[in-house]
């Protein structure tokens, strides 16, 4: 029987996620630097993909080595605009580049669940939504950045599909769960519960 498993993510809509299907976790963030890996796999060619799949890895290694026996979960979500990996905004000015670049544009939210034990990967799944972003003009670009939070922005990268976010796309195709960062039934099925 699965008792608690370890989240390496201090990411509050997944720990949502897994409350909501009554899966106990303990939040123990990884503290990754994303960005030194993902400069050193774009050095590779690494598409957008395979940049998730490892952050998720490395994330769930690293604290998995930590807590010998348990189960650990992490997990990484990117946007793939043709080919381009697009990550989370650090300023706002930045998020607006961002919105300006998916702008009436189809691209992909790819999240990427990885599942260790003992320092080893036992387990990993990555699944793509498709998102067509409407055209915006510059000025309903800025109100729509004006009704999300620092908070919001710079954790959940420039939309939250369960929120304001919604109303950017005129075409969503996949999972919620995963444009929220975990694509739950996958994990469910695997954890067999």
């Amino acid at each position: 029987m699965l008792n608690k498993i370890i989240l390496a993510s201090k990411s509050k809509v997944r720990k949502d996620i897994l409350d909501k299907n009554d899966i106990e976790v303990i939040v123990e963030p990884s503290n990754v630097d994303e960005d030194i890996v993902k400069l050193s796999l774009l050095k590779e060619n690494a598409s957008p993909e395979i940049i998730s799949k490892n952050l998720a890895e490395l994330k769930a290694n690293k604290i998995s080595a930590r807590f010998q026996e348990k189960i650990v979960l992490g997990a990484d979500s990117v946007i793939d605009l043709d080919g381009e990996l697009i990550s989370k905004p650090e300023s706002r000015q930045e998020a607006m580049k961002i919105l300006r670049k998916l702008n009436g544009k189809i691209h992909f939210l790819i999240s990427s669940v990885c599942i260790s034990k003992n320092g080893s990967m036992i387990w990993n799944y990555t699944d793509k939504a498709i998102l067509t972003m409407k055209t915006f003009s510059d000025s309903e670009l800025t109100e729509y950045l004006s009704k999300i939070s620092d908070e919001n922005l710079y954790a959940y990268n420039v939309y939250q599909i369960e929120g304001e976010g919604r109303n950017l796309f005129s075409s969503i195709k996949g999972d919620e769960n995963t444009i929220m960062g975990l694509p739950i039934k996958k994990i469910k099925e695997y954890l067999n519960i």
